[in-house]
């Protein structure tokens, strides 16, 4: 019987099987891993080309012509917070866009239902006041 030293210079049989056991186990995994991956790459990707459209308007309301004052900071801080504290919306509520300028708010972005887009708009105008509130809020098709 010959002689193998391992890792740790030990004498032992085993250890030189035991490391090319472990790597073929490691390939293996790595090439399942790789193949679910693959499965989801050939996914269409999602298309946002209609609202970058309407995002091109020279009048449309983005986050790079929002106003740094004091006030419209503070409005964006108490609606960002009212809305992430309900936790009965979903997180593509939570992540709307909220947009403050000269104290009027502008909500953008994809909602899952009727029920959410509500709610959001009423916190809104409980904020902002109900004359200063510009719902630009989609609902989002649902998950198949």
């Amino acid at each position: 019987m010959n002689r193998h030293y391992g890792l740790a210079g030990r004498v032992g049989w085993r250890s030189g099987w035991s490391l090319r056991w472990a790597g073929t186990a490691a390939l293996g995994l790595a090439g399942l891993l790789g193949s679910s991956e693959m499965g989801r790459a050939q996914e269409p990707a999602p298309d946002n080309s209609k609202t970058n459209q309407r995002d091109r308007d020279k009048a449309a309301a983005t986050a790079d012509k929002q106003k740094m004052s004091p006030q419209d900071r503070e409005l964006t801080r108490k609606l960002r917070a009212a809305i992430t504290a309900d936790k009965s919306l979903s997180s593509y509520a939570h992540n709307i866009k909220i947009l403050a300028q000269d104290g009027r708010v502008t909500l953008k972005g994809p909602v899952r239902s009727d029920q959410e887009k509500t709610a959001i708009l009423s916190k809104a105008m409980g904020i902002a006041g109900e004359g200063n509130v510009t719902d630009q809020m989609d609902v989002a098709p649902p998950k198949s």
